[in-house]
């Protein structure tokens, strides 16, 4: 089984690796009942969705409208304004087949303006609040993708007191040695304001090249091999405090929860490096 952490300060409970349903926006029903069924006998409580994540929300409402729900919900909006942000949250709630969300989060809150225009006067976040006031949601968090994220983070932290974010990790993106830095700078605080820390991209092998068939639904080559996967969660599970979110195929969860499920302790740098020698291994971001 794995393991659960206290998700920040919002009182869950939640394992420390969450089901990423970014798997699930072009999959089958099947496949994907077939995958929050494998979550739950690993221990998984807590699914991450978003509004532009495809068919995803459909499926997991799905789902729920058979099985009941058994999962702590977080789901995002990208949409900037009040307006437009309480009305895909309503338009989320429907799709889930829920009354409520345990957790909405701005959906990649990372370019400055659109970071002035969400967390303004009349921007995403008054719809966000309003959600919460109304409980139509629980908390509140941010997301992010590319290098600069951490300190994008950290300026919303300072802007309101976010419940959770949410960014890459994985060993070969923290060698590049500015996002280790404001990696660790954001994590610090976290720590100190008891903010949940989901990470994503823990697969990552290399960048998919131009024009190649991509044989999985994740927008990079990912590690595929057990072996491999292992050494990459459990670098990731290695860091106290930090949730890792699985990777977005449906054919990479079970193997990604196999592995989390068996973590003892994180492999050693010298594992890494051969690791990352041994199959070329590239961030995503740079």
């Amino acid at each position: 089984m794995i393991p659960k952490l206290a998700f920040g300060n919002t009182g869950h409970v939640s394992s420390r690796t969450i089901l990423g349903a970014a798997a699930f926006g072009s999959a089958a029903q099947h496949a994907c009942d077939r995958t929050l069924d494998c979550a739950l006998s690993f221990g998984v409580n807590h699914v991450d969705t978003a509004a532009n994540y495809g068919e995803s929300e459909l499926r997991i409402g799905d789902w729920i409208k058979r099985h009941g729900n058994p999962f702590f919900i977080g789901t995002k909006t990208a949409k900037r304004t009040r307006k437009e942000a309480a009305e895909e949250i309503q338009r989320s709630l429907e799709r889930l087949k829920l009354p409520r969300v345990d957790l909405i989060q701005l959906h990649y809150l990372v370019d400055q303006k659109e970071w002035e225009t969400a967390l303004g006067p009349g921007g995403a976040l008054e719809a966000a609040i309003e959600a919460r006031d109304k409980g139509l949601v629980r908390f509140i968090g941010v997301t992010g993708h590319d290098v600069a994220v951490p300190t994008m983070h950290l300026k919303s932290l300072e802007r309101f007191a976010f419940d959770s974010v949410l960014l890459p990790f994985s060993y070969v993106m923290m060698q590049n040695p500015q996002y280790a830095a404001d990696f660790e700078r954001l994590r610090n605080v976290c720590v100190s304001r008891n903010i949940a820390m989901q990470t994503i991209k823990s697969l990552v092998r290399r960048p998919y090249e131009p024009k190649v068939p991509h044989p999985f639904s994740t927008w990079y080559m990912p590690l595929t091999e057990q072996a491999d996967i292992d050494a990459a969660v459990h670098w990731v599970l290695g860091h106290e405090g930090v949730f890792l979110n699985t990777a977005g195929d449906v054919s990479l969860i079970p193997k990604v929860l196999d592995a989390a499920s068996r973590f003892t302790s994180p492999p050693d740098d010298a594992t890494m490096r051969a690791l990352v020698e041994k199959l070329e291994m590239k961030p995503l971001f740079v």
